[in-house]
């Protein structure tokens, strides 16, 4: 009983949200700059960190109170290696492209409340190869790729004189991920490792503050980005085709935090 009694509180809450919904564009197109810090943590092993400077992107398409986007952005800058030696400038590039859903509530004539999930897939490339740390180790190519699912919610509010605010917040399910090391780069013979990852989650949230105009709205949005990521199942090194041992990709975590510039159309 009490849950039929909390479901329909729950209807009867979301219909009210609804009947205050306003019009909105049915489609909107986004296109700006991003510019950001990076930290790269392997407990007791690595740490990379760095400036990343990137282009994003969004369709988003509006009707009958629901919401479909797709994103897309691509990030580069240079990190700097830090373990038992050091190196600097390493070549850092991360894709990303997403696709997501979500229902339009009206929580009042000034606020939407967008719940959403979708899909993602994140791709960071991380090439060291040619290059020397102080101590002497060379460096080779990392390639990590992993796919998810976002699930958030996004608040926007009115305020004055062309003004809104709005705060996302999103946690990201981790469904797989996989870590390719291009060990041949630092020594030769060597094939490449891949190692399967199947923990581990992300976290994200942004505040946006956007000011609209009759041809074209702008917005600053502040954000942070956070994966944490367990050791990876563990795959055979093979040195000209024969197994000499195994191998694995440590666990690790990685933050990014910055700020997006954004003009909407």
């Amino acid at each position: 009983m009490k849950k039929l009694l909390i479901v329909v509180v729950c209807i009867v809450f979301l219909t009210a949200m609804d009947s205050f919904a306003e019009p909105s564009k049915e489609h909107t197109f986004d296109l700006g700059i991003e510019i950001s810090h990076i930290t790269y943590d392997e407990p007791g092993v690595m740490e990379e960190e760095g400036m990343m400077y990137g282009l994003h992107g969004s369709y988003t398409y509006r009707a009958n109170k629901h919401m479909l986007r797709a994103e897309a952005r691509f990030s580069y800058g240079q990190v700097d290696y830090e373990n038992s030696g050091t190196l600097d400038n390493i070549d850092d590039y991360i894709i990303e492209v997403r696709q997501l859903g979500g229902y339009v509530f009206g929580f009042s004539k000034a606020t939407t409340i967008i719940p959403y999930l979708g899909v993602g897939y994140r791709y960071l490339n991380d090439d060291s190869a040619g290059m020397t740390t102080s101590t002497g180790a060379k460096g080779y190519e990392r390639e990590s790729n992993y796919y998810y699912s976002p699930i958030g919610i996004e608040v926007v509010n009115e305020m004055n004189n062309g003004w809104f605010i709005g705060i996302t917040l999103e946690y990201d399910h981790f469904w797989k991920g996989r870590q390719i090391s291009h060990i041949g780069d630092a020594i030769a013979g060597v094939g490449n490792l891949e190692n399967d990852q199947n923990e581990g989650y992300g976290l994200r949230g942004s505040v946006e503050f956007e000011k609209k105009s009759e041809k074209m709205d702008f917005l600053v949005s502040p954000f942070i980005r956070y994966w944490d990521i367990e050791q990876s199942e563990t795959q055979p090194v093979t040195y000209s085709g024969v197994i000499v041992g195994y191998g694995y990709e440590p666990e690790n975590s990685s933050i990014e935090y910055g700020v997006k510039f954004t003009a909407r159309l």
